[in-house]
């Protein structure tokens, strides 16, 4: 099975944690946020790796040779001279993969205690072109499901802006979600992101623009067994579910 870790982000919410290193190798409960992911994805089956990196990336380079890549296929798309934000940097790793199954895709920041072998079980099995992991919790941006799952819409709760590609779109038909971080998409994306011109965009931008054309369902997961590590106050919580679900 095949996953995407990302990892490229400048890390600028950990402060001084990430003056001398990228966010990926930030130490958790005395590994690096990326060892941990690593190890965890390949305990749940997965068995070919790209990494993308931007922020130090000779570090993260030197740091996987280092470990010998931990035994793993490992391959690194490599964004040193441009980031290219989640969207363009999925569009640049799958093409690293030398198959046609779908591709995991995990924020390196992102702890979580999702069963990730079923998340992508489940997705081969819908047939849907990516399934996006979500919860019901506060956010300040919310997207919104219909009553089988599939994307509709998005809002900006600080903006007041509502995006869908479905005329006459009205969120409040609609169950609004949080996304958490991780998905699953298959090959069948591609062709749409190639259509986008510009180098670097959003995942999340491509998909509320493109949910009229594909069909993108989530899985509800539990929130309160989640944390975006992204930030120092969130560490001792991510060390707490590393305990609960990565041991």
């Amino acid at each position: 099975m095949n996953a995407l870790i990302l990892a490229a982000g400048l890390g600028t919410r950990l402060g001084e944690l990430t003056s001398d290193r990228p966010k990926a190798l930030v130490e958790v409960a005395g590994r690096t946020m990326l060892e941990h992911q690593l190890h965890h994805l390949s305990e749940a089956g997965f068995d070919r790796f790209v990494v993308n990196i931007h922020h130090f990336a000779p570090k993260v380079k030197a740091f996987l040779e280092e470990h010998n890549c931990f035994g793993l296929d490992i391959r690194l798309s490599d964004e040193s001279d441009l980031l290219l934000d989640t969207g363009g940097g999925i569009r640049k790793a799958m093409r690293l993969f030398d198959n046609d199954m779908p591709v995991l895709v995990h924020n390196v920041d992102i702890f979580s205690g999702v069963d990730l072998k079923a998340l992508y079980d489940g997705h081969v099995e819908s047939g849907a072109d990516a399934t996006l992991v979500v919860a019901e919790r506060s956010t300040s941006r919310y997207l919104y499901f219909d009553e089988g799952s599939m994307l509709r819409g998005w809002s900006n709760e600080k903006t007041g802006q509502v995006r869908s590609p479905y005329p006459g779109f009205d969120r409040t038909a609609y169950d609004p979600r949080a996304f958490q971080g991780i998905h699953v998409v298959s090959r069948s994306l591609l062709p749409l992101l190639d259509e986008i011109p510009e180098p670097k965009f959003s995942i999340t931008d491509f998909y509320v623009d493109n949910a009229a054309r594909l069909r993108l369902r989530s899985v509800l997961s539990d929130h309160n067994n989640w944390v975006d590590a992204g930030k120092p106050e969130a560490l001792d919580r991510a060390a707490q579910i590393i305990s609960a679900c990565y041991e």
